[in-house]
């Protein structure tokens, strides 16, 4: 991994976050390994920030409420949809972004516990996800459901899209906004960022191959809900603001989607790679990425 030039702060997260790698390539040894890992990375919970769990639609949700009175429309919301290849993380290895999310926009963020593969191939988690979201739309909460947006890093990226895609196929309600946060959305395996960074930091091709077949386990013909890139019409979708990752195979996925989309912003994180979204604080690049992030969501709250 010589050849990518990451700063010194970058390399040490990497490094870090490499530590808690065990021999135990198994299922249940990933998520172990991925959970410890989450723990060590997250900050203790702000100050005034309420955090409650519950279950909506059957799902298991977690709610982070801003340490403000919600104006009189309700705070804006934001429906998180975690990382981790549809296979491991759950509402604690992303409490760090929501906290952020949460505190920095003065917003509500959901966060959804959805099944995970492979024990629940596809649709399994993105069924979860639309259900939710269905559920807070219609359900007595103190937020402005004109000012809802969806959010996702890696595999969640994957899910927001797909959620707006069904979304807009039934007619029903768009978030005012996709963010999509070094989203795997089925690129071509030629793509070339699969080649250039197929042994890059945290994330090489050959595991986006071994996510996408458990994720994908038991489906014929994936479909765009699967695979959002699969879409044949890309129009009537919500503003994006999508971040990709310079190390990382899934680079050009979020590159092509927003080539594709009537109304995208691109960043493209110079030195990033991918699961960087823990580095805040730690790293400038991580930081500069945060900055742009917060300033296109709270322009579309």
């Amino acid at each position: 991994m010589a050849h990518y030039q990451l700063s010194s702060a970058m390399a040490d997260f990497v490094a870090r976050t490499l530590s808690f790698t065990s021999d135990d390539s198994s299922i249940n040894g990933l998520r172990r390994d991925y959970d410890e890992m989450c723990r060590a990375f997250t900050p203790p919970i702000p100050a005034g920030l309420g955090v409650v769990d519950f279950r909506l639609s059957g799902v298991a949700v977690r709610s982070y409420r801003p340490p403000i009175e919600p104006p009189a429309a309700g705070w804006p919301c934001i429906l998180y949809l975690h990382g981790g290849g549809w296979v491991v993380g759950g509402l604690d290895s992303h409490d760090f972004i929501c906290f952020e999310l949460a505190v920095a926009l003065g917003a509500m963020v959901v966060a959804v516990d959805y099944r995970l593969a492979p024990e629940h191939p596809f649709p399994a988690g993105f069924a979860d996800c639309l259900s939710v979201w269905r559920a807070l739309r219609s359900g007595p909460f103190r937020f402005d459901r004109e000012k809802m947006l969806v959010a996702g890093d890696s595999a969640g990226g994957n899910l927001a899209a797909a959620l707006c895609l069904a979304l807009r196929d039934a007619g029903e309600p768009l978030p005012t906004a996709q963010v999509l946060l070094y989203p795997s959305l089925g690129g071509d395996e030629r793509l070339p960022s699969r080649s250039e960074c197929a042994d890059a930091p945290l994330l090489g091709s050959t595991d986006v191959d071994c996510y996408h077949a458990l994720y994908l386990r038991g489906t014929a013909r994936p479909n765009a809900y699967a695979m959002p890139l699969l879409a044949e019409d890309f129009s009537g979708l919500p503003p994006a603001f999508i971040a990709v990752a310079q190390f990382d195979p899934l680079r050009d996925d979020g590159v092509r989607y927003a080539e594709r989309l009537p109304d995208a912003t691109l960043y493209y994180g110079e030195g990033l790679v991918h699961g960087c979204l823990r580095a805040l604080g730690q790293v400038a690049e991580v930081d500069r990425l945060y900055e742009n992030l917060l300033r296109y969501m709270a322009d579309k709250m």
